[in-house]
């Protein structure tokens, strides 16, 4: 398994749907490991990789709800509830906490494939924009106190003697901290920067008085 190979987690507590499924998935040319519980894929070191996870509603112990609820306080993969013991509540209570298909059993092949496929293209979009705002939070350590200062201003679209005269220094400071700005975080353009900042959630500044 190559770092951009996505892989499909399973955790069924049946065995011959466990089986069934790893052979189903790897004939789609996807990776596949299965687990016998919420607990086996929790202790399970993943690998960086794209991936989902198919999820039996009813497992011994944690079910999957519950494992659900869990793994949302983390960076979980996208879920797929498969169950030969669905109900409306559980059905919506799953959706409505992000999962992206809740599959009675028997299901369709073709059905599963293609939530699986939805599935992992959703986490690769999720996994570039982690990466992306991951960069750009580093390239945002890299600005003076006082270009962080100055940031808030030029995002807001105040000009530099309005930003100089908030902030008691001179026009022409100001315009070399948002030069650096710019050259730091990389934006080729206001309208960019002012993406990054929303992105880095600094808040635009209003002007004193």
């Amino acid at each position: 398994m190559t770092p951009d190979s996505p892989v499909v987690f399973v955790v069924d507590d049946d065995r011959r749907v466990r089986d069934a499924l790893s052979r189903l998935i790897s004939s789609a040319g996807l990776a596949v490991v299965t687990f016998a519980s919420a607990g086996e894929f929790l202790e399970y070191e993943k690998p960086d990789a794209s991936a989902c996870l198919i999820l039996d509603l009813r497992i011994p112990g944690m079910d999957g709800l519950e494992l659900q609820r869990q793994l949302a306080e983390g960076d979980a993969p996208p879920i797929i509830f498969i169950t030969g013991h669905g109900d409306i509540p559980s059905t919506v209570r799953a959706l409505k906490a992000g999962a992206v298909e809740f599959l009675s059993k028997p299901f369709e092949d073709e059905e599963l494939l293609r939530a699986i496929d939805i599935a992992i293209r959703q986490d690769r979009e999720r996994r570039r924009q982690r990466s992306e705002l991951s960069e750009l939070q580093a390239r945002y350590a890299l600005l003076t106190s006082r270009e962080r200062e100055v940031l808030p201003f030029v995002v807001a679209g105040f000009a530099n003697k309005v930003a100089a005269a908030e902030l008691g220094i001179a026009e022409n400071t100001i315009a070399v901290h948002r030069g650096q700005v710019m050259r730091k975080l990389g934006a080729r353009s206001l309208a960019e920067l002012v993406r990054m900042a929303d992105k880095l959630r600094i808040s635009s500044i209003h002007p004193k008085g």
